[in-house]
């Protein structure tokens, strides 16, 4: 059954698109030919895709390539590197992931889809994704440039309810390019994302976590019948059991490995800043029927050690969603299947080193796993959405 949140969600996008289109305007049409005209600038809406191109910062990236032009080649034949790594990679990872979901009869999603606010925090995710599509697509821009090829326009673009960005170059003269300069172009992208990743992992472990310190264990969610049920809540924060004092996990654990089945504890739990106190009568725990079970899934809880907490926790949250959407969407960008990065370099490639009757039919090949390998990753993603 559909959930009515997903519903609502719906409807919500739907009647932004709507009020899009009609702010948006008629495109215009070449009175000779009848097809769409291509604005150059400016805001242009199609079917559930709007694209606004600038060339406003075609400036910087011109600039930014000019002064290193050595280092963006060295950059880019890196990204070369990377990207047919990661292609071999992310191939691997997805075939072994399509066979467990096919052994686990399909509930056993091998992908995550990325949506804001659906599978992934709204807030966190947008941010993630923003940086995401800028720096793939200035990597993919400045490399370009570094290499003399002409740029269009650079520009923002929603796809249905995913934000990103785009560098437009010029497509014929890409076509006419090298291999080595086209192969640097499209792998310079993934290459930016995994550095972000890297540095966004490196400000998590070196600048923001020696921040925090343990204080006490939170509740993450309560079983159903259990016996906390109708009286802990998610979001509890344990200090004390039968006054000895909790501020890790490993207190909470120890504490409680010495308590019985049918033991009443006291609790003493933080809620909403204010301090409560519970008495509860224990289970059995489901792995050790001699020990006492509260029935509550703990997980640790820290605070700031220089306070701030409402700044700390948001950079924290927001470099953790940047290390992990730049490293997978980046990873993810390398899959050998057209119109990703990793299938542009392999159709490149193949039709490069290899004649046209086995490049096609490799390409079709390539084609073809591909799709089947991210259905069988996507669908129970997709299925669990919906229930």
């Amino acid at each position: 059954m559909v959930s009515p949140g997903l519903i609502i969600g719906a409807g919500a996008v739907l009647a932004f698109w709507a009020v899009l289109y009609g702010l948006s305007g008629k495109r215009e049409v070449d009175p000779l030919t009848g097809e769409p005209i291509e604005k150059e600038e400016g805001l242009e809406v199609d079917l559930f895709v709007a694209m606004w191109r600038t060339k406003r910062l075609l400036g910087f990236i011109d600039r930014t390539a000019s002064r290193a032009r050595k280092f963006w080649k060295v950059y880019g034949d890196v990204g070369i590197v990377l990207g047919f790594l990661g292609m071999a990679y992310v191939f691997y990872a997805l075939f072994k992931t399509a066979i467990r979901a096919l052994q686990a009869g399909g509930k056993q999603a091998g992908v995550q889809l990325v949506i804001p606010g659906l599978t992934i925090p709204l807030w966190y995710g947008l941010i993630g994704l923003i940086v995401v599509m800028v720096v793939h697509e200035l990597s993919h821009g400045v490399v370009a440039r570094a290499d003399g090829l002409p740029l269009k326009s650079v520009g923002l673009v929603l796809l249905f309810i995913i934000p990103g960005a785009f560098v437009e170059p010029d497509e014929e003269e890409l076509k006419k390019a090298p291999l080595r300069t086209r192969l640097r172009v499209y792998g310079a992208g993934s290459l930016a994302n995994v550095i972000t990743a890297l540095i966004a992992l490196l400000l998590i472990n070196f600048a923001i976590t020696p921040l925090f310190q343990p204080a006490g264990v939170e509740i993450a969610g309560v079983i159903d019948n259990g016996p906390a049920s109708g009286l802990l809540m998610k979001g509890d924060v344990i200090k004390a059991i039968n006054g000895q004092t909790v501020t890790t996990m490993d207190d909470f654990i120890r504490i409680m490995n010495s308590t019985k089945p049918g033991e009443i504890i006291t609790l003493t739990v933080l809620r909403d800043g204010e301090q409560k106190t519970f008495q509860i009568e224990l289970g059995k725990h489901p792995d050790d029927p001699e020990k006492g079970f509260i029935g509550i899934y703990p997980v640790p809880h820290y605070v700031s050690k220089i306070g701030y907490d409402r700044i700390v926790f948001p950079v924290f949250f927001a470099l953790y969603w940047i290390y992990v959407l730049d490293l997978g969407i980046g990873l993810m960008n390398l899959f050998p299947l057209v119109p990703l990065d990793g299938g542009r370099m392999l159709d490149d490639l193949l039709k490069g080193y290899l004649p046209e009757k086995i490049a096609k039919p490799a390409r079709y090949v390539t084609i073809g796993v591909g799709l089947v390998l991210l259905a069988l990753n996507l669908w129970p993603a997709i299925m669990n959405l919906v229930r």
